[in-house]
């Protein structure tokens, strides 16, 4: 199988992207087929041992378009650049027609309009020269405006006509009765019968054939300005990528274009800097601003062996990085390679736009040819009768049709790549606002997924860094997740292990070894069982049993020597995001592999409706299939591990977590970016406003052609003596498409919260101020919790994160607040707390 890019030429509405779209999936062996109007390309997935890249040219060219093989980057700007060469190219048509019509339109109208004209053309004499004149002005106009004949009859001989098969047929035949009116005029002329050629004179339609094509190019301009604006997001994601790179060979620092970078180079990136490949850090240290990829304002601190991603900026500090990734393998290549095929697809709203667009051209000509004749056949005056035909023809509009969800579908998933969400499909951003039941997976989606340390209880008598360290010396010799949490605490620590001999595993219990001669065991209570546990240690380890943790025992000899809790810890936003998808009405339930006590204990911090306990992962798919039968709703599963996938892929909409793994990753339909549990409801929120939107679009659009055709047709004439002139045809149907473009762009203001417009426009945002605070005390990860939730519940105050390695919180701040506000609830909760620095 093979899969090809195509740039489409001559493509002016949906009626020309479905027989693009038909014509492709009629060649032999092609499997899929996606045309995009708004970038003029095309998709093809084909097998490529029957049919082949020029079979598929060949049929696009057959149905009257232009087709070649885009060969282009998906990381260079070429489709952008397209873009600007086309408005631009459109400007240049709007300013030489207006430059023709206004004079044109002057000579036609003036007189009725009692503006100035020279003496000549007021003598009767020279009415066939000034008449001619218009004709000259009104054939410069269709030069420069001739691509819509050529477009339009070549898909009319084709037997696809098309919008621009109305425009040319419209002021074609407005063009062509002013012809034949200047011929009247001319046998007058012979004759010297005055009458005829003043008559003649009078039914000249030349100033309105030009101000069609004039008003259709202004709307032109407007969607294509308006269009370039859908792809913003995608070129700032395109600007983030650094133009040059310095990098090391050969001993020596030279600078090289960003893509000339290599797998295996050596790049330097110094303060200020953009990082320009992915890649290990392998020497030096410094902080980072990954906001285009996590969302998160603050830099990170990175130093030897982190890992850094092309397009984010070293704003502190010194590094050389070992380049692992280039080009489309890259992170930021993989985003803009999500949102473009996210924004080339389909939704299947859509569907209704191209069943109705198929049939609309044909049925259009139809009824202007209907109107024109009735209007001959009962009112016997041709003048009328052309002007019903001409406006009925130039007033549809199947643009507003073809517009209406690509526009909303681009706007929308340019705004979701902004904020971190990634859509791989339109088919994905209009699902998820159909959702109903979102199931969140435990281990790394509500909770860290990461086993940390969570309390520590020695014995009387017995000191805390005395049990660590044996604990921790033990632990240091196996590989489960639980040792690595211990081992972890006492790195942090600077702990110094103690050599271990006899060391043994029991099966399912734990271990067992000889520290400094004497017998030291770690694990459950299976492993002490007949050793007597201090009632502080015993009330200790029932609490966190209570709260769902895993209990370690630490025994010396005969002697417990104390307890550690293990946990994996719920994330701070975790109760938030699930109390915001249930304020949009939706049913929230936890999925775990955990016993029922600990799921319980998980499930009531989280303040789900509801959970499932002690399911396998090879269970995970069926339960979410359980689930879509039983309620027969949409169901939304959010996860990020390689056992998430099957289920991930079951539900109607998967979302994976950004730091999860790549099975997951390629699995789901949408992927956020910042690993945050909160964006789960900006998903839902976004997909509804997008879909919103392009129901508000298809209703203008449908509204439009349903009032402005019959309209245009004379419908109204007997009862309200109403009828339209092709000219204000030409400027509503401009206005058509321009407006759904222009609503698209709205969602452009979509907010993360609900509440953040109101904000906006009370009082203008005010930069946000940071503190940093030194905080003393916090020995794991349930302090820093801690701490960070003290520090975010003060007024004031907008985002906090904490450094529990190195004892610091730095706190971003709405407004000033003195520094007792920030260090007194700290300090009284146990942590001893000052501003650093």
């Amino acid at each position: 199988m093979a899969k090809e890019r195509f740039v489409i030429s001559g493509m002016s509405c949906k009626a020309c992207a479905n027989r693009v779209e038909k014509a492709a999936s009629e060649v032999q062996g092609v499997k899929s087929v996606a045309v995009n109007l708004l970038k003029n390309s095309l998709e093809v997935v084909f097998d490529n041992t029957v049919g082949s890249c020029e079979s598929i040219i060949k049929a696009v060219a057959k149905c009257g378009y232009e087709a070649s093989i885009d060969n282009s980057e998906l990381t260079d700007q070429s489709g952008l650049k397209a873009a600007e060469h086309e408005e631009k190219n459109l400007i240049r048509r709007l300013w030489l027609s207006i430059a023709f019509t206004t004079p044109l339109f002057y000579l036609a109208m003036g007189h009725m309009l009692n503006f100035p004209l020279p003496t000549f053309f007021h003598n009767p004499d020279n009415l066939f020269t000034f008449s001619l004149l218009q004709l000259i002005l009104l054939i410069a106009v269709i030069v420069v405006n001739f691509k819509f004949f050529r477009s339009g009859f070549k898909s009319a001989v084709a037997l696809t006509p098309n919008m621009d098969t109305l425009v040319a047929l419209g002021s074609g035949a407005a063009t062509l009765y002013g012809i034949w009116e200047l011929g009247i005029m001319a046998s007058g002329l012979i004759a010297s019968d005055q009458s005829v050629i003043h008559k003649a004179a009078m039914n000249l339609y030349f100033e309105s054939g030009a101000m069609i094509l004039t008003l259709v190019t202004v709307g032109k301009y407007l969607e294509a300005k308006a269009r370039r604006g859908t792809t913003e997001a995608v070129s700032k994601l395109f600007d983030l990528s650094p133009k040059m790179a310095s990098v090391e060979r050969d001993g020596a620092e030279i600078i090289v274009a960003a893509n000339e970078v290599k797998k295996g180079d050596t790049i330097i990136v110094r303060s200020g800097e953009k990082i320009a490949a992915d890649g290990l850090i392998y020497e030096g240290h410094g902080s980072i601003d990954e906001s285009y990829l996590t969302g998160e304002s603050l830099p990170v601190d990175k130093e030897k062996d982190g890992r850094v991603v092309g397009g984010s900026v070293l704003v502190s500090g010194f590094l050389k990085v070992k380049v692992e990734k280039t080009g489309r393998e890259a992170v930021l290549s993989q985003i803009i390679r999500l949102v473009d095929e996210a924004t080339s697809s389909k939704a299947p709203v859509e569907r209704l736009a191209d069943k109705v667009s198929s049939y609309f051209v044909p049925a259009v000509i139809f009824i202007a040819l209907l109107a024109g004749a009735y209007w001959l056949y009962a009112q016997s005056d041709f003048s009328l009768a052309l002007n019903a035909l001409v406006s009925v023809l130039v007033i549809s509009c199947p643009c507003a049709l073809g517009l209406a969800t690509p526009t909303a579908v681009m706007v929308g998933a340019g705004v979701g790549a902004k904020k971190g969400l990634l859509f791989k499909s339109a088919q994905a951003l209009e699902l998820a606002c159909k959702v109903k039941t979102v199931v969140l997976d435990k281990t790394g989606t509500i909770t860290s997924g990461q086993p940390t340390l969570t309390a520590l209880a020695p014995a009387p008598g017995v000191e805390s860094q005395r049990l660590l360290k044996l604990a921790a010396s033990l632990e240091k010799l196996s590989q489960h997740p639980l040792a690595l949490a211990i081992v972890k605490e006492a790195e942090e620590k600077n702990i110094v292990f103690s050599p271990v001999e006899d060391f043994r595993q029991i099966e399912g219990a734990g271990l067992i070894g000889r520290i400094e001669g004497q017998t030291v065991k770690a694990g459950n209570f299976r492993l002490i069982e007949g050793l007597e546990i201090s009632q502080p240690v015993r009330q200790a380890a029932e609490k966190a049993n209570e709260g769902g943790a895993t209990t370690l025992y630490i025994s010396e000899n005969t002697n417990v020597l104390g307890m550690i809790a293990i946990s994996d810890v719920i994330k701070p936003t975790s109760r938030k995001a699930v109390e915001e998808l249930k304020k949009l009405g939706l049913k929230v339930i936890m999925l775990t592999g955990d016993n029922h006590k600990a799921a319980l204990a998980i499930s009531l911090k989280a303040g789900v409706d509801d959970f499932l306990s002690q399911v396998l992962p090879a269970d995970k798919e069926k339960e979410i299939r359980r689930l879509q039968e039983n309620g027969r709703v949409k169901v939304a599963m959010v996860g990020d591990g390689v056992n998430d996938a099957p289920a991930l892929a079951r539900a109607d909409v998967g979302i994976a977590i950004g730091a999860g793994a790549d099975v997951a990753l390629e699995t789901a339909d949408v992927v956020l970016m910042k690993s945050e549990p909160l964006d789960v409801s900006l998903v839902i929120r976004l997909s509804r406003a997008v879909l919103r939107n392009i129901k508000q679009n298809l209703f203008w659009a449908f509204f439009y052609n349903l009032a402005g055709i019959p309209l245009a047709a004379g419908a109204f004439y007997h009862c309200l003596n109403l009828t339209l002139n092709p000219m204000i045809a030409a400027a509503a149907m401009s206005l058509s498409s321009t407006c759904v473009v222009f609503n698209a762009l709205r969602l452009k203001s979509f907010e993360s919260s609900p509440a953040a417009p109101k904000r906006a426009i009370a009082k203008k945002e005010k930069p946000l101020m940071n503190k940093k605070l030194k905080i003393e005390g916090m020995s794991c990860a349930h302090c820093s919790s801690r701490v960070e939730k003290i520090l975010t519940d003060v007024k004031g105050v907008e985002k906090v994160k904490v450094d529990l390695k190195k004892g610091e919180a730095l706190v971003s701040l709405k407004e000033d607040l003195p520094d007792v506000a920030l260090t007194d609830p700290v300090t009284k909760a146990g942590y001893p707390a000052s501003i650093a620095g």
